[in-house]
């Protein structure tokens, strides 16, 4: 699977990389939304992993911009955060085509769980 990791902190990323690329997963991680959203013009992913707090280009940021130019769709969408807002809160991303929401710290066997659910076509 082809996975984007998109997050503000050098260290989430490498920790990405290292669990995922392990997993046998094909992945690339980038420091800021803008960054990611290139990438997302420029490549075809299976997955994107969004943190949703960045500074200047948000997560939301990139999901309005991914709906706006009709890629929402292309890959699936999970977002994490260490914020500690509800599930009722998170509700519009979803609704928005946000495939998952995950909680920092990051659990790697539930993001590994969510990852098999993808390839398996759920």
């Amino acid at each position: 699977m082809k996975i984007l990791g998109i997050d503000d902190e050098q260290d989430m990323l490498e920790l990405l990389n290292v669990f995922l690329t392990s997993e046998g997963h094909e992945y690339v991680g980038v420091l800021s939304g803008q960054e990611g959203l290139k990438k997302i013009n420029d490549e075809i992913f299976d997955l994107v992993i969004l943190d949703l707090a960045m500074p200047d280009f948000s997560g939301v940021d990139v999901i309005d911009a991914l709906i706006e130019d009709g890629l929402m769709g292309k890959q699936k969408v999970v977002i994490f955060t260490a914020s500690s807002a509800t599930e009722k809160e998170y509700a519009p991303l979803l609704e928005k085509g946000v495939y998952s929401v995950l909680k920092k710290p990051l659990d790697m066997d539930i993001l590994s769980g969510i990852i098999k659910k993808i390839e398996s076509g759920n």
